[in-house]
């Protein structure tokens, strides 16, 4: 929990946080009207909704854990990677949904399109033993932290 308020909305990202590769957009949540989206591409609108996915990231003594929330994504439509050593890349799309000549739409407020998220992992992150799984929508990251070598301590008497 964050001892200073967000000035950047109800993101959690902290922007001193040197692992976090989030790029703040200062137009998100922005209450921008249709009319002012008229010249842009439906797939430009469809993939900025879709666009940053939420993701938790928390650290445990055993792993670095994240989980997502991908509501109506299968597995098969989501990818995990770590790239370059240390970055662990989550990706994926979500189709958009065909319409039909005789559907009559009311309001379109699922997103649709690709997201991509990238989480620099510290040096203590075994990267060839990330695992993921994904239940009711919620896909969940574990990437096993190495044991920190305790130094031995040896008492050394005093003389004299």
């Amino acid at each position: 929990m964050s001892l200073i308020p967000s000035v950047f909305g109800g993101r959690r990202s902290n922007v001193f946080d040197p692992f976090s590769l989030d790029i703040w957009d200062p137009f998100e949540g922005f209450p921008f009207s249709n009319t002012s989206l008229a010249n842009v591409p439906d797939t430009a609108r469809d993939t900025s909704a879709f666009a940053t996915a939420r993701i938790d990231w928390k650290e445990t003594p055993e792993a670095h854990v994240f989980k997502a929330d991908l509501p109506g994504l299968k597995k098969e439509e989501v990818k995990v990677e770590v790239e370059e050593g240390r970055v662990l890349q989550i990706s994926g799309e979500r189709s958009r949904e065909q319409e039909e000549k005789n559907d009559k739409w009311h309001r379109v407020e699922r997103s649709s399109g690709r997201f991509l998220r990238r989480f620099r992992l510290p040096e203590n992150a075994k990267v060839d033993q990330v695992k993921a799984s994904m239940e009711n929508g919620v896909l969940t990251v574990t990437v096993p932290k190495e044991e920190v070598k305790k130094s031995d301590v040896k008492a050394i008497e005093i003389s004299g």
